[in-house]
């Protein structure tokens, strides 16, 4: 069996040690504010106290006179370049609606100037003495509101690209359907419900910091908390117009990201201060600024209508997404398409159509987060899911059964739907679904507690709910990275790669895809990462692709280093190279003799035929085959409070093989706890003005290890055949399940249906208190008039 093709494993598919584990543990791993940068100037940024005005006049003079003020910016010091911060492929799917510094506010947060001094205080005096004399504009803090006809226009500015719609605030939009009959004509029931998700924060242990210096060549040396390193130079160059080649951005260890850190916020305006003062510049965000100036979880207000026949054939597919995107329109497209791309595919149906709108109002700007469009996209329908199996009486379990794609199956919206284009056709390739159903099941101990809740009584009551998911791994034919690696005369190797180990282990995860191929252990392989001049290509850490696009390019790269190893060894064996397999740190011929890595490196570099063992690969894909989860809670309910407690929740996903099992259960456990979490306390709340009232942890209640309820990740093995090793992705679809889960298991145990997350004791306990919760949301929304071929 040829390597690339092996299942028996000797390092793929081990809980080996992560490679910068002792590093971590010890304190020396270096993170982005860990070194010592001689006349390091302090960045700090003054914000909008509107949620709409327009700038009349700034007046820096007396900030400017501030003693150890070195650099003070306004829109009026800065090049006027409309761009995206989102970090995507060029060119990006987003608008190009955003400058550095504006001469408008959009929303309670917005950037206005910027200044650097020798102090942090002198830089905060400097701030203090900016005047501003504000316009005040009407402002529109509602999803629906913002897109009727005489709503404030957000971005009635001329030079911004790629609006399809500024005058009603839409800054992304996509249709599509697919009908094979009238539409429910075969229904025999049609479910039709709205349901609305909330803002929410990344909350990162390490907020966003960046620290830009100067080589001893004059070029800008950008050293950032990142995802995305090489779109962050790309940005930045265009943002100033500086010549790409003048830029170097290095990514440091990162203390998580979830999506946030794929922006390109503070490398431009940092750059430009340090240009300024011709000295080095440190942003970095407090808390209080991370809520209110970075990036939230898109609020989704999302439609669903949908048909079934009485036997659970689901026959019509509906769905609306508008999808919030707060004052300007990084991600847009991308995350609203998600939100269908991700989820009408999980069921078969006859007919399908969505209809995506992404809608400017002056709320803080949406971004990248775990899930991306798919985590409110699922909340909907995995809720649909147990509405519709409870009108026709049927088992929700086996009415997914019934449903859910399957191997070898396609689905129109593969081709309809990419993430900000026409996507591709693809069928599907492993899909172990039946036995996360049965192995979350079992964990649960689902049937058993059935049995025992069916007839409760007394204040707390218990149920149990499921959601099932998909996602996807990576984006088709955008998404590109590269890797290269060299032999050392001691049979160590270098691996060289763009990606971005975010605190994932992705650094681990891609080395032993190495050392798989190249038949050594993990310790062998030297990972240097994320540095624009000394690493390939990445497109960076995002669309769960670094396992599956980066895990290609690696695995080819290094069967690439295995033929040149396997040639050299065979001049010492005296064998054919097809006869010689690599294990153990040694080249082993069929006639029973070997040779040390060590000696085969030595004769590369001093005897015959000298040469460097060294390749480069890239790879882009033609699939984005999705891992499968089935997710099951159980919880109890006061209905005297309305609280909610989780009791149990088991998780069972299919990520193919599991490159590094512990990381992989590790990354599914942090999403699942991070998804109840969001399912049950987090909440962005905001003044009538549109002001953030709760923008600390204090106010934003986020589960600590010791909120988390027992939770179990069940991993189920399946191979991949497009991906290394068998290897899909795992990181992002854990946050998918929890708040359907938990809003089904509050249903089986109340009989209330919540559509709007969290899951506070104040819903709760209203809800079963209201003889019309259900319908509140129902008559509450707007609608567009592309709505109405449902009716």
């Amino acid at each position: 069996m040829k390597v690339e093709d092996k299942r028996d494993f000797t390092v793929v598919n081990h809980s080996v040690e992560k490679v910068d584990a002792l590093a971590l543990a010890c304190g020396t791993a270096r993170f982005t504010d860990d070194v010592d940068i001689r006349g390091l100037l302090t960045g700090r940024l003054l914000y909008s106290p509107h949620a709409h005005a327009r700038i009349r006049r700034i007046d820096t003079a007396k900030a400017r006179k501030v003693p150890g003020v070195l650099a003070v910016l306004t829109h009026e010091d800065l090049p006027r370049v409309r761009h995206t911060t989102a970090g995507q492929g060029y060119p990006e799917p987003s608008p190009y609606d955003t400058l550095a510094l504006s001469e408008k506010a959009r929303y309670v947060g917005d950037r206005v100037a910027a200044v650097a001094a020798e102090t942090p205080e002198a830089a905060q005096e400097a701030l203090d003495n900016i005047r501003v004399d504000y316009e005040v504009l009407p402002a529109v803090f509602d999803t629906m509101e913002a897109i009727k006809a005489g709503a404030p226009v957000i971005h009635d500015e001329a030079d911004s690209k790629n609006i399809p719609d500024a005058k009603h605030n839409i800054c992304a939009k996509f249709d599509f359907e697919v009908k094979q009959s009238e539409w429910f004509s075969e229904a025999d029931v049609v479910v039709d419900r709205w349901y609305k998700t909330q803002w929410a924060q990344h909350c990162a242990l390490e907020p966003h910091i960046v620290i830009v210096s100067f080589d001893e060549d004059g070029r800008l040396l950008i050293r950032t908390s990142t995802q995305v390193p090489f779109h962050a130079r790309r940005i930045t160059a265009r943002v100033l117009r500086l010549p790409l080649k003048s830029i170097r951005v290095i990514k440091p260890r990162i203390g998580g990201g979830f999506g946030s850190k794929q922006e390109v916020l503070l490398e431009p305006v940092c750059a430009a201060l340090a240009l300024a003062a011709r000295r080095p510049v440190k942003i970095e965000l407090s808390r209080r600024e991370t809520f209110v100036s970075s990036r939230t979880r898109h609020p989704f207000v999302i439609r669903l209508k949908t048909g079934a026949r009485k036997d659970g054939t689901i026959t019509d597919a509906h769905m609306e997404a508008y999808c919030d995107n707060g004052a300007y329109g990084a991600h847009s497209l991308t995350v609203m398409m998600c939100s269908g791309s991700h989820t009408l595919p999980m069921y078969q149906a006859k007919n399908t159509r969505f209809v995506g709108r992404s809608v400017y109002t002056n709320r803080p700007v949406g971004g990248a987060y775990r899930g991306f469009g798919a985590t409110q996209g699922f909340f909907a329908w995995e809720s649909q899911m147990d509405i519709m199996a409870g009108q026709l009486g049927l088992d929700p379990i086996e009415f997914r059964r019934k449903n859910y794609i399957r191997s070898g199956e396609g689905s129109p919206v593969f081709k309809a739907m990419g993430e900000g284009r026409e996507g591709i056709e693809q069928k599907i390739g492993s899909c172990g679904m039946d036995e996360c159903i049965a192995k979350g099941l079992a964990a649960i101990r689902w049937h058993e507690k059935k049995k025992l809740y069916k007839n409760q009584s007394g204040v707390k009551r218990r149920g149990l709910g499921c959601a099932c998911m998909m996602q996807g791994s990576g984006i088709p034919e955008v998404d590109m990275a590269a890797a290269s690696i060299k032999m050392n005369e001691d049979g160590s190797f270098n691996l060289h790669m763009g990606a971005t180990d975010l605190g994932t282990g992705s650094d681990t995860v891609l080395a032993q895809i190495a050392a798989e191929v190249l038949g050594v252990g993990i310790k062998d392989v030297i990972v240097l990462s994320s540095d624009t001049d000394l690493t390939p290509f990445d497109v960076g850490a995002y669309a769960s692709s670094t396992t599956f696009i980066s895990g290609n390019a690696v695995k080819k790269a290094a069967l690439k280093v295995r033929e040149q190893i396997l040639a050299v060894a065979a001049r010492i064996l005296d064998e054919k190279p097809e006869d010689i397999e690599l294990a153990g740190g040694r080249a082993v011929g069929k006639s029973g003799r070997s040779c040390a890595l060590s000696e085969v490196g030595n004769t590369s570099f001093y005897y015959h035929d000298q040469h460097q063992i060294m390749a480069s690969a890239s790879h882009v894909a033609t699939s984005s085959p999705p891992p499968f989860a089935a997710h099951f809670a159980e919880v109890e309910v006061d209905t005297e409070t309305g609280e909610v407690r989780v009791l149990d929740y088991a998780a069972t996903v299919d990520c193919g093989t599991a490159i590094n099992p512990a990381l992989a259960e590790g990354q599914n456990d942090g999403a699942v706890l991070n998804g109840i979490s969001y399912a049950l306390t987090e909440e962005m709340l905001f003044s009538p003005a549109g002001a953030m009232l709760n923008p600390s942890f204090r106010g934003y209640k986020i589960f600590s290890a010791a909120d988390a309820p027992p939770f179990k990740t069940i991993l189920v093995p399946t191979y991949e055949a497009d991906g290394p090793f068998g290897a899909k992705s795992v990181s992002e679809i854990g946050i998918n399940g929890p708040q359907p889960a938990i809003a089904n298991a509050i249903y089986d145990a109340v009989g209330v249906r919540l559509y709007e997350p969290p899951f506070t004791p104040e819903k709760v306990l209203g809800a079963t208190l209201s003889e019309t919760s259900e319908s509140s949301l129902q008559t509450a929304v707007g609608r567009l008039p592309a709505t109405e071929a449902a009716e």
